[in-house]
């Protein structure tokens, strides 16, 4: 697949997205890259970093390249259409991203079935490898990474906003289109599936329950 770049993003640290960036600030840089494109630049140097690692996680370091390019490409070119009114950019991003990757159902599977075959201690030492690891190697393995694969796309989707992404239940519904209560039903039903798979035990990838 040919690399897509967004509109002179610049060259990237690689650093985690700026804590500061709050989301006032990227929504009034998304409203200026409207009259000035290249304030676009502000959103992919605070959020590149994030969205790239989601996209490694679930699809591997190669595919991501072409996911998080591809996600801010859209974005940009969506920008015209972003409404902060309804919801904040991170969450916006994140959702742009999740449909890219549901191009590519087939190959997250295959990654998680090769990633439970192999010892955890072999896994190459890359973040996002060891991410994936902690999910699928050790005491689960293959049956969480089967697991994983079998699980609806919708209920996966939101697993692994919250457990990947650190979204909100209403982050996750801003990201994917949905009112709150259908999260919290999609993300009871996928925890709930995974236990079952796994014998009742609770593999890292099942986070606690927070408050709604």
């Amino acid at each position: 697949m040919a690399h897509h770049h967004p509109p002179d993003p610049g060259s990237r640290s690689g650093a985690e997205p700026d804590a500061s960036g709050s989301d006032a600030s990227d929504a009034a840089a998304i409203v200026r890259s409207r009259r000035e494109p290249a304030a676009f630049a502000e959103i992919f140097h605070r959020h590149f970093s994030a969205i790239h690692g989601y996209a490694a996680r679930r699809l591997g370091a190669d595919a991501a390249d072409d996911i998080a390019a591809e996600t801010f490409l859209a974005a940009f070119n969506k920008r015209g259409r972003f409404d902060p009114d309804r919801g904040t950019v991170r969450p916006w991003l994140y959702g742009i991203a999740t449909r890219l990757i549901g191009l590519h159902r087939r190959t997250e599977g295959r990654r998680y079935r090769a990633l439970a075959r192999t010892p955890a201690e072999h896994v190459q030492d890359g973040h996002e490898d060891r991410v994936t690891a902690r999910v699928t190697a050790g005491g689960a393995g293959a049956d969480l990474a089967d697991a994983l694969a079998r699980l609806p796309r919708g209920d996966r989707d939101v697993l692994l906003l919250v457990a990947l992404a650190d979204l909100t239940y209403e982050e996750v519904g801003q990201a994917l289109g949905l009112k709150t209560g259908t999260v919290a039903s999609r993300l009871h039903r996928a925890r709930r599936r995974l236990r079952e798979s796994l014998g009742g035990t609770n593999p890292a990838l099942i986070v606690e329950e927070t408050p709604a």
